[in-house]
């Protein structure tokens, strides 16, 4: 018999492998065309690849199962990514994008700390290289997860054979094409992931007669389950909500403005990216809940919330179109994890290598050097991703919090605060990050619980970061008048 499944997942790996070879044709001549493109990447592909890359395997596993378990609770979230988005593209998308290339072509988040300072080594750019290699690794073994428990409940397949299937793949194109092929692979992953977000939910609704049962259903057998527990409460509320402060300090999502053809295409770029995001994280929300009404109705067993999606597929739809479906997720899983993987060999490559070891590296040998470090950093997440009962959701909210608590406000401050000093930097990031690990496992509460379990460590991370950097700053020598003369020439771009 024809697994249908199956050979749809082969055609989408091969589909993958195609554009990464076409990449590696057509952009990576040097280490500025591996990491950025060569800053010429249209504005839908940007807009994708930044919704792509951000919205990983939690969007097709994480937040459907959170959806099923806590139901409309979950939505507080979406409405803080939406917020968070939408004020990334306004504030920070045309800033970085003109700043990093008038602050001597920063090729890298770690570099433009230092160069907004007019400084090519400063030990900002250490401590920031540091805290991505630590957090993207983390966050690449999140996506892993994910991959190692599609395969397994979509394919009866081995969990970590499923892992290896998924970091292959990933790594092949991404060390083949670079940025070019993380970019133009988030972009069909984009497409794919719009569609299945829309057909899943609305096929669902469908086969049980629509919205009237799910309202009623919601109301009475989900709504006494919820109700059983307490209140999300406002406390609740504003801790989902504040994980949209995280989009400020998203090196692979960030990474995308730096990329763009112009700043002048930004705007239709968060026309395009706003759209995708608002159609797949309502369809993300509406997964999970009527998929909890569609398992209360027909006695479907779902043993892991996060698998809801996968099951929802293999049951509504003809293998075939059940296995696009599942590439779904698989894109969504792939796309964050190259983009974190070339972040990550960015900066091990241009804030490590080049400035440390080999100061007179040639392009061909940053060049070779970028694809192994790519290799590397897969290799030690693969092996944190091995552990089978990893919660996605939980490891990516980690990774998100360090991440908008240690870059966040720096990005903020370095863009809109011309008084912002390299030592302010450095208080920002370390502050930011010891924060959102001390708040997320140090046992200070009752039964050695942490005060994460009562309130989302990211805004306190930030509002910290935030005081430090201006409090250090004002007390520490101003910038120069080169730092600020750039500082200055890229608000009368942006004017312009």
């Amino acid at each position: 018999m024809i697994d249908y499944t199956f050979i749809s997942i082969l055609l989408y790996f091969a589909l993958m492998l195609g554009i990464g070879f076409y990449a590696m044709r057509h952009s990576t001549a040097d280490n500025n065309e591996y990491l950025l493109g060569g800053r010429n990447v249209s504005p839908k592909v940007t807009a994708l690849s930044a919704g792509a890359s951000d919205m990983s395997g939690w969007m097709l596993m994480g937040l459907p199962g959170a959806a099923f378990v806590s139901g409309l609770d979950s939505a507080w979230l979406a409405v803080g990514l939406l917020i968070g988005a939408y004020v990334n593209y306004i504030l920070v998308a045309p800033r970085l994008r003109v700043y990093t290339e008038l602050a001597d072509d920063s090729l890298t988040i770690p570099e433009f700390f230092s160069k907004r300072f007019s400084l090519n080594n400063s030990s900002v750019r250490i401590v920031a290289s540091a805290v991505i290699i630590f957090f993207f690794t983390l966050y690449t073994s999140s996506g892993l997860v994910a991959g190692g428990k599609l395969f397994e409940s979509g394919f009866d397949m081995a969990y970590q054979t499923g892992v290896l299937v998924t970091v292959s793949v990933v790594i092949l194109y991404t060390v083949l094409g670079g940025f070019l092929a993380v970019s133009m692979t988030d972009f069909v992953q984009g497409c794919i992931m719009f569609i299945a977000l829309i057909m899943v939910p609305l096929f669902a609704m469908g086969e049980l007669d629509g919205l009237g049962q799910i309202t009623e259903t919601i109301t009475s057998d989900f709504g006494n389950q919820v109700a059983a527990k307490d209140a999300l409460g406002w406390l609740g509320v504003l801790s989902l909500m504040t994980w949209g402060l995280g989009y400020f300090g998203q090196p692979h999502i960030i990474v995308r403005f730096m990329a763009i053809r112009s700043h002048k295409e930004v705007k239709i770029a968060k026309r395009i990216g706003m759209s995708w995001m608002t159609v797949t994280i309502i369809g993300a929300v509406l997964t999970g809940i009527v998929g909890f009404y569609y398992a209360s109705q027909t006695g479907m067993q779902v043993d892991d919330p996060e698998t809801i999606f996968v099951l929802l597929s293999q049951i509504l739809f003809h293998p075939l179109i059940a296995g696009w479906l599942l590439a779904a997720i698989l894109a969504a899983i792939m796309s964050t994890v190259s983009s974190q993987l070339l972040v990550s060999s960015s900066s091990l490559v241009e804030d490590i290598y080049r400035v440390f070891i080999n100061k007179e590296a040639s392009e061909k040998e940053l060049l070779f050097t970028s694809r192994l470090c790519v290799v590397i950093v897969a290799a030690v997440a693969t092996a944190i991703s091995m552990d089978s009962t990893s919660g996605v959701l939980d490891i990516v909210s980690s990774a998100w919090a360090g991440f908008g608590a240690a870059f966040g406000p720096v990005v903020l401050f370095a863009l809109l605060w011309k008084r912002m000093t390299n030592e302010g930097a450095i208080a920002g990031v370390l502050s930011g990050a010891v924060t959102v690990i001390f708040w997320k496992y140090a046992p200070v509460l009752a039964d050695d619980k942490a005060l994460g379990s009562v309130f989302y460590e990211l805004l306190p991370g930030f509002i910290i970061s935030s005081i430090a950097i201006y409090v250090v700053s004002t007390l520490t020598t101003p910038p120069s008048d080169e730092t600020e003369a750039v500082f200055n020439k890229t608000q009368t771009t942006l004017d312009g």
